[in-house]
């Protein structure tokens, strides 16, 4: 619930101005979230100070106070309605969440106003030009850690990830690249198993899809199925369809972790020939892994990040699969404008 604050009294003997209320105001800052908020504000109520009232000693009185709250960059702000009314992206951003009302003056027979007032409801997105799409283990983390300056928390075992980290791409030519390392997908997270639903979230919004495969296949624990390189790409791009088709129609890059294992180089082999024609090996695999549709990627890049091996490649891949998206994006952009400028020199012309 925001509030503006309510104007000062104005002075009608003197003509005097009551003070405007003060403006609630929401202010992107790092390190802040939304757990923050809830745990300092438990009511979730933002009102601004009220104005000055006019006096023989102040004829303007001063404005009410205006009250600030932090929020998380990537914010979006929703009203009651579920319309987004605005969004904080980077740090230092400000959004104008309710207006203080004006102070009493000869307009308004010298009696303030009240401030503005409604509900909002912030919802937090991440923001990645690439996110980061395999099964537990996969190796997400360590090639987040390695690609980037992000620390995530590496160990050996499935679900390190609980919450979306962030890393970015420094290029030499000082452009970034933001990364999300979403949490470990796993068979049937469309059905919300594991913390399916949040995660397919997040990768909605990012704008190309990074699939990172274990050469060696995976198998989350002795209870499950082994599946293997190829299987574990064919169930990813399967969940990720049941969940949203329209993510298959994202630009994506396929990273095969793990190089540095033996018998990896026999495996990318046999996993190339299986990518290049899928159809030729559906048949030996069971009906609950194959997607309806297969996922064409731009790249496909082997990688260790033990050794080291292929990260740079990987770098330049995405950057390069990002540029032609952009040039794509103000090509059609352009085309677009041209067209409306001729149909509306057109209809000028009829006119």
């Amino acid at each position: 619930y925001v509030r503006g604050g309510t104007g000062g009294m104005g002075y009608p003997r003197l003509g005097g101005e009551g003070g405007r209320g003060g403006d609630v105001w929401f202010i992107a800052q790092e390190r802040s979230t939304l757990k923050s908020i809830k745990t300092r504000y438990p009511l979730k109520r933002f009102v601004a100070g009220t104005g000055a009232n006019s006096s023989v000693k102040a004829l303007k009185g001063e404005k009410g106070k205006d009250c600030e709250v932090h929020v998380p960059p990537g914010i979006s702000v929703l009203d009651d309605d579920g319309k987004k009314i605005g969004e904080l992206n980077g740090a230092g951003e400000r959004f104008l969440a309710a207006r203080g009302g004006l102070g009493g003056s000869l307009a308004t027979n010298f009696l303030p106003c009240k401030g503005q007032r409604r509900i909002v409801h912030l919802d937090l997105k991440l923001i990645a030009d690439v996110g980061l799409v395999g099964f537990p283990n996969a190796g997400k983390s360590s090639l987040l850690s390695k690609i980037s300056k992000a620390k995530p928390e590496i160990a050996n075992y499935a679900f390190t990830t609980i919450q979306p980290e962030l890393g970015k791409i420094m290029y030499e030519d000082f452009k970034q690249i933001l990364v999300a390392d979403l949490p470990g997908l796993i068979e049937g997270a469309h059905k919300n198993k594991g913390r399916g639903h949040k995660f397919l979230k997040h990768v909605e919004r990012t704008k190309h899809l990074l699939l990172v495969v274990d050469i060696s296949g995976f198998q989350l624990s002795s209870k499950t199925q082994f599946r293997t390189a190829f299987e574990t790409v064919l169930l990813l791009t399967k969940e990720l369809e049941l969940y949203n088709e329209e993510l298959l129609t994202k630009p994506a890059l396929l990273a095969i972790n793990k190089m540095d294992l033996p018998c990896a180089k026999d495996n990318l082999n046999e996993l190339m020939k299986q990518l290049q024609n899928p159809e030729d090996f559906l048949h030996l695999l069971e009906e609950e892994v194959i997607p309806e549709n297969t996922i064409d990627f731009r790249d496909i890049i082997p990688i260790s990040t033990y050794t080291g091996e292929g990260i740079e490649e990987l770098k330049a891949c995405v950057r390069r699969s990002l540029d032609e998206e952009a040039e794509q994006e103000n090509e059609e952009y352009r085309k677009k404008k041209l067209l409306l400028l001729h149909t509306s020199g057109e209809q000028m012309n009829k006119g």
